[in-house]
């Protein structure tokens, strides 16, 4: 065996760092072009609107009755207290106010089915709020209701 010297050893040719260089004025360039895009209102639903169709006021609520129903077996004794609003175009307001009975019934008998694991997950309440909104839906007309808006949702 022979012993390597240092000039036997041959070193690593240097790595290029075009592109690198190249990657990165890439990224800021379409970084920068995507911003511009998207603030200057070029896409369709122009971005700097948006924010006034939420304010527009032809937008009503309405007022659910607050509810306690009880939750799980009768053994367990817990209830869950539950209040909301409807978010509704302006011009169906009293067609959803006349409709109130039946929006209550609908989401009392709804409530009333969950157990505690349906509300114990975090997430829950997306879908329980997504389930009431699609009978909501089907009681008042799909076009009427814009939103449900969950007031108050808690469980002792």
């Amino acid at each position: 065996m022979t012993d390597a010297t240092a000039e036997d050893v041959e070193e690593p040719a240097k790595k290029s760092k075009f592109g690198l260089i190249v990657g990165v004025l890439l990224a800021l360039v379409g970084g920068g072009g995507g911003y511009f895009v998207t603030s200057s209102g070029m896409l369709a639903g122009d971005a700097k609107s948006e924010p006034k169709k939420m304010a527009s006021k032809g937008v009503s609520f309405v007022e659910v009755e607050p509810m306690t129903v009880p939750i799980g077996a009768p053994a367990e004794q817990r209830y869950l207290r539950f209040r909301a609003q409807l978010e509704v175009k302006s011009d169906y307001k009293s067609d959803v106010e006349a409709l109130l009975p039946r929006v209550v019934d609908v989401l009392n008998t709804y409530l009333r089915s969950i157990t505690m694991a349906d509300v114990e997950d975090p997430s829950s309440l997306l879908t329980l709020r997504s389930q009431m909104r699609r009978r909501v839906d089907l009681v008042v007309g799909g076009d009427k209701v814009n939103d449900l808006l969950v007031m108050e949702f808690v469980v002792n």
